[in-house]
């Protein structure tokens, strides 16, 4: 049986997930839960995290390394941020040793883009990052990372040169039930997706991102004047702000720049279909697998260093 080598841990706002690893590299055990920073933070991070090694019996002298949330301020302990631009080498020799602990915890620090007028942070997503750019990467590549807040970070010749966040998901999620278009979008769940509407929205956000609010309007406008359906305006509404989030991102990075698609599930179908629209070339790598790869890196580089031979 493999011998465990380290624990992997990503610890979001409002998630927990968790990777006993072993030596050759495997998954040996995986937990999974809704114990994000929110609820570490009244219930104690030591404690959530003691409970899932506790669950799939982890030694006392396996590591543990951790992304996330864990370590921004309002965290278990504040990992800092690295500024950009950056190699993403930095990310791994910047860990920040969790005190008082009889376990070796160590927490992975954010990004930073410390400009005045487009000052930016990323906290977690550096990590996906470690696991889909290769260090000796050539050229210019656009990651993407969809979610609530989506990140486009750009980067060259493996050089992280800047990023973007992108309230996408939030904005989405505010407007559709939170702003006179809930109306609009009432009964769409139990509608068949409107394909063609998304389509289309997504195309005219594109072409003129700056008519965004404008753009929107027309999900109730449209349903008062041309008989959109609730299904329609719930798809208006989301290939609007993908639109607008795409022309965004590329607006600040060549248009040649290669584009790497970081997600899975619902969110990975939404973006690849937009890019096929868009007639964008790009390639997806799994979000967690992403993630994986990037805390494994850091663990290899913190814990696993080869001795040169000489």
């Amino acid at each position: 049986m493999t011998k465990s080598a380290y624990v992997a841990v990503d610890w979001g706002t409002s998630s927990f997930r968790l990777w006993l690893i072993g030596e050759d590299g495997s998954i040996i055990a995986e937990r999974r839960s809704g114990e994000g920073m929110t609820t570490a933070a009244q219930t104690g991070f030591d404690k959530v995290l003691q409970a899932h090694l506790d669950a799939v019996s982890v030694p006392d002298a396996i590591p543990v390394i951790v992304c996330g949330m864990a370590g921004a301020r309002q965290g278990w302990v504040e990992a800092g941020y690295i500024d950009t631009p950056t190699s993403l080498a930095a990310i791994l020799t910047a860990a920040v040793s969790v005190p008082g602990q009889s376990r070796d915890i160590r927490i992975l620090p954010g990004l930073a883009q410390r400009s005045q007028q487009m000052p930016d942070v990323m906290r977690g997503e550096e990590t996906q990052l470690l696991g889909t750019v290769a260090a000796d990467a050539k050229g210019e590549q656009l990651v993407c990372m969809p979610g609530t807040h989506s990140k486009w970070v750009r980067v060259l010749d493996g050089q992280v040169t800047g990023f973007s966040t992108f309230m996408t998901g939030e904005l989405f999620d505010i407007i559709t039930k939170h702003s006179i278009l809930s109306h609009a979008v009432a009964g769409a769940a139990d509608m068949p997706a409107d394909t063609k509407t998304f389509e289309t929205a997504l195309k005219t956000a594109l072409d003129k991102p700056a008519l965004l609010t404008n753009l929107l309007f027309t999900a109730r406008s449209g349903q008062l004047l041309n008989g959109l359906t609730a299904a329609g305006a719930q798809a208006l509404i989301s290939g609007t702000l993908i639109g607008a989030e795409i022309a965004g991102a590329r607006a600040s990075a060549g248009q040649n720049a290669a584009i790497t698609l970081v997600a899975s599930g619902r969110l990975q179908a939404l973006y690849e279909d937009a890019f096929r629209v868009l007639s964008l070339p790009f390639k997806t790598i799994d979000a967690d697998a992403a993630v994986r790869r990037g805390l494994s890196a850091a663990a290899e580089a913190i814990w696993f260093k080869k001795e040169s031979k000489s």
